[in-house]
C-alpha cells in the first residue's frame, strides 16, 4: 500500500511518543499518511531506517515532543501540489504556549536576531522562501520527498545534533530544491531548566566544526563569534587590572541584550525580563565553549 505521506518519528528508548495525539487531531484522511516510529540512541540511524520502511511519496520527519499544527499535513500536500519543482519543504517550530515560563523564555530568546541571529528564522513565521537553507528548517519539522534519498545519502549518523543542517546543506550542494512555508508549523518543547538548555546549546556549537568539515565549507564569522567572545570573557577579569576600557565590550554586550530583553518583554509580558539578560549570555558562552571545546580537542 502507498501513501501519500511517511512519518518518521526518531524516539530515544527512555522517551515518550507526545505527537501521535495531535497528529490524530488533525482531520487529515488517516488511510493517506503511516507513522514510523524508530526506537534507538542515534536519531540519524533512526531516520534513517525510516527512510528505508517508508512508502509514502513524502517522507515527514517530525520530532517526538511536537504538537503539530491542525492544518499541517494538508498544508504540506497542497504546497507540494502548487511547487512541483520543490522536493524538500520545512517550517517554523514555535515554542508552545502552555510550555513552563523558563522554556517560553528561551524560545522567545532563539526567535531574536540577538539570539540566534539568523537560525532565529527556525523559531518565527517568517515570509514564504522559496531557496531556503539550514538557518530556515530543521529535521523537527522537515517533509521530503522519497526520490530524493536515491539521489543521496540520508541523515550523517556521526552527528547529533547537527546532522538537519549538514543534511540540508548537503541536499543544495546536490541540486536539490528546498523551500521554506510559513504554513507547515509545529510547536516544540523547549528544555524547562537551566542545564539542559545550556547543554543543547553546547552541543549545537561542538558539531558546528565537523558538520562544516563534512559539507566541505569554512566555519562562517557569525558561528565564530560567540567562541571569540567566550575567550574574551575568560579574559575579562586580567584584562580590567590592565585597563577598565577591556570592559567595554561587556558594557555594551550587556545593554544590548537589556534592550532586547526588554522589547521581548513588552511584546510577551514583564514576567520574562529578569531571565533574558541571562539567557542571551547563556546562549552565546554554551555556543562558544561548544565551539572551542570541538577545536581543541579535535572531536
Amino acid at each position: 500500500m502507498s501513501y501519500k505521506f511517511s512519518i518518521v518519528i526518531a524516539l530515544a528508548p527512555e522517551r515518550e511518543i507526545e505527537v501521535l495525539e495531535s497528529l490524530k487531531s488533525t482531520g487529515y484522511n488517516h488511510k493517506k499518511y503511516e507513522v514510523i516510529v524508530e526506537v534507538g540512541k542515534n536519531p540519524s540511524e533512526n531516520r534513517n531506517r525510516g527512510i528505508k520502511k517508508a512508502k509514502g511519496e513524502i517522507i515527514a520527519f517530525i520530532d517526538d515532543d511536537a504538537v503539530v499544527d491542525k492544518s499541517l499535513l494538508k498544508n504540506a500536500e497542497e504546497f507540494f501540489n502548487k511547487h512541483k519543482d520543490i522536493d524538500v519543504v520545512g517550517g517554523p517550530q514555535l515554542t508552545p504556549q502552555n510550555d513552563k515560563l523558563f522554556a517560553k523564555a528561551t524560545g522567545y530568546a532563539l526567535s531574536s536576531f540577538f539570539g540566534a541571529y539568523t537560525m532565529r528564522n527556525r523559531y518565527k513565521i517568517r515570509e514564504l522562501n522559496l531557496d531556503a537553507d539550514e538557518t530556515c528548517l530543521t529535521s523537527a519539522n522537515l517533509f521530503v520527498r522519497r526520490k530524493v534519498f536515491n539521489k543521496i545519502k540520508g541523515f550523517d549518523p556521526l552527528l547529533f545534533p547537527g546532522e538537519d543542517p549538514e543534511l540540508i546543506t548537503r541536499m543544495k550542494q546536490n541540486g536539490i530544491k528546498v523551500a521554506y512555508s510559513p504554513t507547515i508549523i509545529i510547536y516544540h518543547r523547549r528544555r524547562s531548566d537551566y542545564y539542559s538548555f545550556c547543554k543543547q546549546i553546547f552541543r549545537y556549537g561542538q558539531v558546528r566544526v565537523l558538520k562544516e568539515k563534512l559539507n566541505k565549507k569554512r566555519i562562517g564569522l557569525v558561528f565564530l563569534i560567540p567562541s571569540l567572545f567566550t575567550i574574551y570573557m575568560m579574559l575579562i577579569i586580567p584584562l580590567s587590572f590592565v585597563h577598565k576600557i577591556f570592559t567595554s565590550p561587556f558594557a555594551l554586550y550587556m545593554t544590548i541584550a537589556l534592550l532586547f530583553s526588554i522589547g521581548i518583554s513588552i511584546r510577551r509580558s514583564i514576567i520574562y525580563f529578569p531571565i533574558l539578560p541571562l539567557i542571551f549570555l547563556s546562549i552565546h558562552i554554551s555556543y562558544g565553549l561548544g565551539m572551542l571545546h570541538s577545536i581543541i580537542t579535535k572531536k
